[in-house]
């Protein structure tokens, strides 16, 4: 998997890193990511800090991560952007969908 996942140390958070190409190569690989061994977990980061570049499909992969985990997931975070990625996220209002810093 090209996809980091490190959980905190009572599983209920969860932190997804992205590599620096976050495209729809990334479709199985980030479902599995947020989507295996997440029983307990309440919150989910997703680090952008090495996504250089995103496409159209990144941002309906994290949309569909979302409405497939909201009735478990409270909290949703996007970290560590770069700001040609944060420009993206803003023109696609996630700002209104996750906490983004």
């Amino acid at each position: 998997m090209s996809l980091e996942r490190k959980f905190s140390a009572d599983k209920k958070q969860l932190t997804v890193v992205a590599d620096d190409i976050f495209d729809f190569g990334k479709v199985q690989d980030f479902r599995i990511a947020f989507s295996t061994d997440i029983d307990e977990v309440e919150t989910v980061i997703i680090d952008l800090h090495k996504t250089a570049y995103m496409d159209s499909s990144a941002l309906g992969m994290l949309l569909n991560m979302q409405k497939l985990l909201s009735g478990q997931v409270t909290i949703f975070k996007i970290i560590n952007t770069r700001p040609q990625v944060l420009k993206i996220l803003q023109i696609a209002r996630f700002d209104k969908k996750f906490l983004i810093s």
